[in-house]
């Protein structure tokens, strides 16, 4: 009985710290729409963004990693792959996918990254998905096809929707390279280290032409006014980037990959949230009744977990 209580207790509170994840990651959107509306680059507002996020946390990553090294030697692998796939390959691919494709079309394809998680768990683990889950996710899939609005004729192409799918990809190794709850390296360590290597992989991205790269240092603006260029980069580098990977780390170690993967489609319905705050975009009713239907898909997933909380996501031999 006690050991129940101490779950539901860790579950509860995993899930307001997921949320608040989801709700840090989601302000990046419309920061970041102001510096590209201004004359940036996605590819300069996301390094900028990463490199931002990493030097806020490398003192606090050094010090979380004290007399700990020996436990990132044992998990480079891991550390690694987190960097390069979690990071740098799941913001590189997605701006790849908008070059040739509709936004709306780009980002439900990533967003498909929670049944991504749900499958690899059955094939991997054999954790065969509830009914209700399967049934969660199909209504979570739906609430996101009327919140981006790509019912309406939008077309893609094969290449777009190739690089669309590598984010949905890089997406799903977020939640799973996140829950690993048995390396003895520290969520802030983890995520600073994650994010310096996710920032030099991009930077090299750049340097080689991959990823096109345009500063401007004029005034931005938003819906409340102008302000110096370098607020927004300060805004999404700390809140969306900083904050959010720790907090998400730590909320996909203490409700694991399946539920904090489903949880983190509250971003969506944060970053329309902040889009009209600092834009003044509004959804309109039917992106409405899918920001409900995402959030009911949540409830359905939650309520559809196995009595048997998933613990620590073994990760491939080769990735190790």
């Amino acid at each position: 009985m006690t050991n129940d209580v101490t779950r539901r207790s860790q579950v509860g509170i995993g899930l307001v710290v997921a949320i608040g994840a989801a709700f840090s990651f989601g302000m990046s959107g419309a920061w970041a729409r102001g510096l590209i509306d201004a004359g940036w680059t996605p590819g300069a507002a996301v390094t900028a963004r990463v490199w931002v996020g990493a030097l806020i946390l490398l003192v606090p990553a050094l010090l979380a990693l004290r007399g700990r090294w020996d436990s990132v030697r044992r998990n480079a692998g891991m550390v690694l792959a987190y960097g390069i796939l979690a990071v740098a390959a799941t913001q590189l691919f997605y701006f790849q996918a908008v070059a040739r494709m509709d936004v709306g079309i780009a980002l439900l394809i990533e967003y498909t990254a929670p049944i991504a998680v749900v499958l690899w768990l059955w094939i991997r683990r054999g954790e065969r998905p509830t009914r209700r889950s399967i049934l969660g996710a199909a209504i979570a899939f739906v609430g996101l096809v009327l919140m981006l609005d790509v019912i309406t004729g939008a077309t893609a192409d094969v290449i777009g929707i190739l690089w669309a799918l590598g984010a949905m990809v890089g997406a799903a190794s977020y939640f799973l390279l996140s829950a690993q709850r048995d390396t003895g390296i520290p969520p802030v360590a983890l995520a600073g280290l994650g994010l310096l290597l996710g920032a030099i992989a991009l930077s090299l991205a750049g340097l080689v032409g991959v990823l096109p790269m345009v500063w401007a240092t004029g005034d931005i603006a938003y819906r409340f006014g102008t302000v110096p260029w370098f607020i927004p980069v300060l805004a999404i580098g700390l809140g969306a980037t900083a904050v959010a990977y720790v907090l998400g780390i730590v909320s996909t170690r203490m409700l694991g990959s399946r539920l904090a993967s489903f949880v983190a489609l509250a971003e969506v319905v944060a970053a329309m949230l902040f889009g009209w705050l600092l834009l003044g975009q509004l959804p309109d009713l039917l992106q409405g009744i899918g920001a409900a239907l995402v959030l009911a898909g949540v409830v359905v997933v939650k309520l559809g977990e196995p009595a048997a909380a998933e613990l620590v996501e073994p990760l491939p031999e080769r990735a190790i």
